[in-house]
């Protein structure tokens, strides 16, 4: 009977380590940033059936790179685990931290087992505050461990090139559409140093949305949505366009003016009578008369322009 070959627990944790990280590489490369009002997941999916991004509760959002059967598998476990506490306990009780601890125990499990190969994900558990400071980022590597992110965070592909570039650009209190762009340009960054272009339809969007008034603030950004909001700084809209337009109505609001200035001259042409008729028809009385009859004429033709305009 032969000896069996001795490889050190060391050497062996490195082999399958390096051998998660080789597979989780080969997928491409998704971002979780935080904007204003809540959380935005950005990634590069031709794919419409196979999601990289799903509602896990009511705040709880999972992102995950790598084998998609083996985070497949992972989601499920951690909607049933949501379920079965939200209903045990409280919906309340359900949160981020707690789902990360699972899905820990999960993978550094499967990990430290011999008897099976690691799983080739890298998992995002993320949590919508009611403010920007109450969100919480997760991220979850093949063994197990648990990173708290903030602001920003990147997995799969070419995660650490893209970290870089968000750590550089990104800022508290962007809008989504900032968010949005800047996590576009990220993705699109070759390893090489050059940029390419992914087109709408190749981006997978989701966000947690804290002003949503329903208690799921998870929604998918799809359609002509996605496309507003790659284009909104390209567009050139103000949202003070509207509101300056409802004030030069309301300037412009003649009937009111003219009507006032044909009660003027009307009063002034009663003022023209009267003065004639005190005056017995002398000069003196219709010199007097006289400037509110033209002044009444006057006010009503500017009157009526500023309505047609």
């Amino acid at each position: 009977m032969s000896t069996p070959f001795y490889v050190s627990p060391q050497q062996a944790m490195a082999d399958r380590a390096e051998y998660a990280r080789k597979g989780i590489a080969r997928g491409r490369s998704l971002v979780v940033l935080q904007y204003a009002d809540g959380i935005v997941f950005v990634g590069e999916n031709p794919s419409r059936a196979l999601h990289k991004f799903s509602e896990i509760y009511d705040r709880i959002g999972f992102a995950a790179a790598g084998k998609y059967n083996e985070y497949e598998n992972l989601r499920i476990g951690g909607v049933r685990y949501a379920d079965l506490r939200g209903y045990t306990y409280d919906r309340d009780d359900v949160t981020a931290r707690g789902l990360a601890n699972v899905y820990a125990q999960t993978l550094g499990t499967i990990f430290s087992s011999a008897a099976e190969k690691p799983y080739e994900v890298e998992l995002v558990v993320a949590e919508v505050g009611a403010a920007a400071e109450g969100d919480q980022i997760y991220r979850l590597p093949h063994d197990g461990s648990i990173v708290d992110e903030h602001g920003s965070v990147a997995v799969g592909g070419n995660a650490e090139q893209i970290s870089g570039f968000l750590d550089q650009r990104h800022r508290d209190g962007m809008t989504l559409a900032e968010a949005l762009k800047l996590a576009v340009q990220a993705l699109s960054r070759e390893p090489n140093g050059g940029e390419r272009e992914i087109p709408a339809e190749r981006l997978e969007v989701a966000v947690l949305d804290r002003t949503r008034p329903q208690q799921r603030k998870f929604k998918r950004i799809v359609g002509r949505q996605l496309t507003r909001l790659l284009d909104a700084d390209a567009a050139g809209t103000t949202p003070t366009d509207a509101p300056s337009d409802i004030e030069d109505a309301d300037s412009a609001d003649a009937p009111g003016e003219s009507a006032g200035a044909e009660e003027t001259g009307s009063k002034g042409a009663g003022a023209k009578k009267a003065g004639s008729k005190g005056a017995g028809g002398s000069t003196a009385g219709k010199d007097a008369s006289e400037p509110s009859e033209p002044s009444g004429a006057s006010e009503a033709p500017e009157s009526s322009e500023s309505s047609e305009d």
